[in-house]
């Protein structure tokens, strides 16, 4: 990955400006707990219905692993594995040639480019990523959704930080089946230049027993 595409993709995934907490979620509804901040809007039984369908499929994940496909905003695509160990651990493994490593610990997400032979680190609170990761995903806090859409196969959420709600968004969309079951499917994130990097999660097998040392990821010794 050059510098160009690495700082589109850090764009896109790690430094959008949203900065959800570890122990935010979503704010339906409320008093606004922010001075001059956005007010979420009024949702419809049916939309509070799919908020709260896609809360339970997030608080209810705690394994899962698939393969993935990236699409920057100049339609660029790669692709690779990915893995979740809920609370608060992720990783993705990008295929050749960027082999690109990302990986959540819980408390960073640390990422090696081995093209570059760059080690970059940035706390979870900073990143989108903690929005599927957090230990509780609350209604009453700093992340605001601000739509709901249905389509022909689910719904979406979108979301915002309610306290800086021009920096970008994230976009969720999930899967329903007719059984009413939900599955998260893919999240767009817009930077506040509306430059979109899309992941689609191509498959999805939850409750995976995984290693604890793919959520291990320590800069690696550069040869000279």
């Amino acid at each position: 990955m050059n510098d160009l595409n690495k700082r589109t993709f850090l764009l896109g995934l790690a430094t959008t400006g949203l900065a959800l907490s570890a122990t935010s979620g979503f704010a339906e509804s409320g008093k606004n707990q922010f001075s001059g901040l956005i007010t979420p809007p009024s949702f419809n039984p049916a939309d509070k219905a799919r908020i709260k369908k896609a809360t339970d499929f997030l608080e209810g994940l705690r394994t899962g692993k698939g393969r993935f496909e990236q699409t920057d905003f100049k339609g660029r695509k790669t692709q690779g594995n990915w893995y979740i160990a809920r609370p608060g651990k992720m990783r993705f493994e990008y295929d050749a040639p960027s082999s690109l490593l990302l990986v959540s610990d819980g408390k960073n997400v640390n990422m090696w480019d081995p093209r570059l032979q760059s080690f970059d680190r940035y706390p979870l609170s900073e990143t989108p990523l903690s929005l599927f990761l957090a230990q509780h995903i609350r209604f009453d806090q700093g992340v605001v959704v601000t739509a709901v859409s249905s389509n022909a196969t689910g719904f979406t959420l979108k979301a915002r930080d309610r306290r800086k709600s021009a920096e970008g968004s994230v976009t969720l969309g999930f899967d329903q089946a007719p059984n009413s079951d939900v599955i998260l499917r893919e999240w767009t994130i817009t930077d506040m230049q509306n430059r979109a990097t899309t992941v689609r999660l191509a498959t999805f097998a939850r409750d995976s027993a995984l290693k604890p040392d793919l959520f291990v990821l320590n800069k690696p010794q550069v040869k000279k």
